[in-house]
């Protein structure tokens, strides 16, 4: 009787790329079949997905609004996860950056906006950073998993901001759970009249031009990915593994600091306690398709973007429910994460001699 055998064998390095590719392409096949259950042509509703909102200026700058805060957390992610420390925290970390800019926002009445936005984005970024510290300092110093300290600091962070807005921070006037709206010289930029797009998104890629060359081009970038690959293998080597993934942490925390500015200083102006849909989560989803790849990121980032921007054309064309681009979304995540598992495994089947 011939029996099948799960063998690791690593993939040629050239399979890698097209990873993303087929798990796109796998995952359209996947979520046709609930666009059939909508009563939706699935070809249809990929158009609205995928070209519809490219067809016009207002919806394409829109994809690039939506992509702004996905470029910061999916570069967060991808820094810590390729020194192998698992932030699931970004959404927190980002909370925690949007929280600092509306208070440092209020206090800026009169500065020059050049300093006002420099002072906001130092502000967020070394908010992500505390925020991130706690978890670090646990996972260095007694080895508690990261993944359980930043994801159940995500809801630490939700209960103070929700404290703030219906506390301290709520409108007196409107008596709206929202902060007071930051000062002029605290917002970014716009990049475009008649448009919400913002300095942020300039910053999105230049962080992840930043990270590429970090990772690819200091000798920081290769003790931290050393770290990842292996970390009893790193410190035999001589790379200091607490150190490194102490640094990752906060870095990482950092940079997800500032998506949560982005969002306040960038379109809102003020602190809401729905400010992010999830983009910490997203980025986990943007690191994966990416590969940890900081280009392959920025790249997932504008389709992500891409993907939200036209859920919302798809259900307004075709009635289908609006979280559809959320399971989309979701389900391109599940496929990625097996397809760059499966790609170091094959199945082959035994002979009958080695069978027995």
């Amino acid at each position: 009787m011939r029996r099948l055998r799960i063998e690791r064998t690593p993939a040629p390095l050239w399979v890698r790329p097209l990873i993303p590719v087929l798990a796109a392409l796998i995952t359209f096949t996947l979520t046709a079949v609930l666009i059939v259950l909508a009563k939706a042509n699935p070809l249809e509703a990929y158009f609205y997905f995928l070209i519809a909102p490219l067809s016009s200026r207002v919806s394409a700058i829109e994809v690039l609004v939506k992509s702004t805060p996905l470029l910061l957390t999916g570069a967060a992610v991808t820094f810590a996860f390729s020194a192998g420390y698992w932030n699931i925290g970004a959404e927190g970390q980002l909370y925690a950056g949007a929280i600092a800019a509306a208070w440092m926002g209020t206090l800026l009445e009169g500065f020059p906006q050049p300093l006002g936005v420099l002072l906001m984005l130092l502000s967020g970024f070394i908010a992500g950073v505390l925020w991130a510290l706690p978890p670090a300092l646990l996972k260095v110093k007694l080895a508690v998993d990261e993944v359980v300290t930043t994801l159940l600091l995500n809801s630490v962070i939700l209960f103070i901001v929700s404290y703030l807005l219906n506390g301290p921070w709520r409108d007196p006037v409107s008596g709206w759970p929202q902060s007071p709206e930051i000062a002029a010289s605290a917002m970014l930029p716009k990049l475009l009249p008649r448009a919400r797009l913002h300095l942020g998104f300039v910053i999105g890629v230049l962080v992840i031009g930043v990270l590429w060359f970090v990772l690819s081009r200091t000798t920081f970038g290769l003790k931290m990915r050393a770290t990842g690959l292996g970390m009893q293998a790193a410190r035999f080597a001589g790379v200091k593994v607490d150190r490194t993934l102490l640094l990752s942490a906060l870095i990482s925390g950092g940079i997800a600091g500032l998506a949560g500015v982005s969002e306040v200083a960038g379109i809102h102006f003020h602190l809401i306690d729905a400010i992010s849909p999830g983009y910490g989560y997203t980025g986990i989803i943007i690191a994966m398709l990416g590969g940890l790849n900081p280009l392959g990121v920025g790249v997932a980032a504008l389709f992500i973007g891409l993907l939200s921007t036209g859920g919302q054309s798809v259900s307004r064309a075709l009635g289908v429910p609006a979280y559809l681009g959320d399971v989309v979304q979701a389900v391109l995540l599940l496929v990625t994460l097996g397809a760059f598992i499966l790609q170091n495994y094959r199945i082959r089947w035994l002979k009958a001699s080695e069978a027995g």
